[in-house]
């Protein structure tokens, strides 16, 4: 509980920060309700450009009201290898209409450039979003990620280890004092463990799946790097933001006992963290309608606005 406190009161300070190196101040922001139901409006504009110049997107999901809304920076899965900001849309458009800015990137894929390539993108795009929030009726002081899957993986990352050098390579000029502290993270399935997830995947024989790691992983030992686990078993991690993670109980990718002990360390270590099990729920069941992907978004709200009353309580 120190540590929660602690890490609140720096988020508390950061927030107040922020408007000395952005645009504008807030000013009475809108209470965030998650039983609220808004009108929302997509737009795209351009995210940055890949290391061999493919244009990367965002997607904006803008709740339309008073405002300033809460922020959330959408991180994709697909294997580090596959997908883009289009991929968690239901998830995206649930969450923007309880009235939250939902801003889902492109990162660069595998086949491109390998670890920690994508890492850099989602580390620059929670800079560019507190950079960029106002601009979309947002409060750059409230950003949180939303990861799903691989991009669960490099959430974690990147709210464990927000400053590290490696991980913040990616200038932002417009903003340099910004960097990648955020006020919580929701992980979808997140691959916490990726060597524990290769050793399920050779004992499953997915072949395409052991290829898309050897095509993130280069050089291989840099799993073992870029692996929320172990960064947790080497003291190695910085900051702890509340994590949850929401895991199918039937997911014979990233298992669920790699979420209970990735949440139990992350616990150990001073950090709060919670564990929903989705019984009947595979690996990627918030793609389909029902039941359990409604309690997902029910949770994923929910959550928010624990951590946005935490934040005003520690201002």
């Amino acid at each position: 509980m120190k540590k929660r406190r602690e890490f609140l009161q720096q988020a508390a300070a950061l927030a107040a920060a922020i408007p000395t190196f952005a645009t504008g101040a807030i000013v009475n922001p809108t209470p965030y309700n998650p039983a609220a139901k808004l009108d929302i409006k997509v737009s795209e504009v351009p995210f940055r450009n890949t290391a061999k110049g493919r244009q990367l997107m965002a997607r904006i999901y803008q709740p339309q009201g008073k405002g300033p809304f809460p922020v959330v920076l959408d991180l994709h899965g697909g294997a580090w290898n596959n997908k883009d900001r289009s991929a968690n849309e239901p998830m995206d458009r649930a969450v923007a209409a309880s009235g939250v800015l939902v801003v889902a990137i492109d990162m660069t894929l595998a086949p491109e450039a390998p670890y920690p390539a994508s890492v850099q993108d989602a580390n620059y795009g929670v800079r560019w979003l507190k950079h960029k929030a106002r601009e979309w009726n947002g409060d750059p002081s409230t950003v949180g990620i939303l990861g799903s899957s691989t991009g669960g993986h490099m959430g974690e990352l990147i709210a464990m280890k927000p400053r590290d050098p490696k991980y913040a390579a990616i200038p932002l000029p417009e903003a340099p004092k910004l960097d990648a502290t955020v006020l919580y993270v929701v992980s979808r399935s997140p691959i916490s463990d990726p060597v524990a997830r290769f050793q399920q995947a050779e004992k499953m024989k997915r072949d395409h799946m052991i290829k898309n790691n050897q095509n993130y992983w280069k050089p291989w030992e840099t799993i073992k790097e870029g692996n929320p686990q172990y960064i947790l078993d080497r003291k190695e991690n910085g900051p702890l933001p509340p994590l949850l993670v929401l895991q199918g109980a039937l997911d014979d990718n990233v298992l669920p006992a790699i979420q209970e002990k990735f949440v139990a360390s992350y616990r150990a270590a001073g950090g709060d963290a919670r564990l929903e099990i989705f019984e009947g729920c595979e690996h990627e069941w918030v793609a389909k309608p029902g039941p359990q992907t409604d309690r997902a978004h029910e949770m994923v709200k929910q959550f928010i606005a624990k951590n946005l009353t935490a934040l005003r309580r520690a201002a």
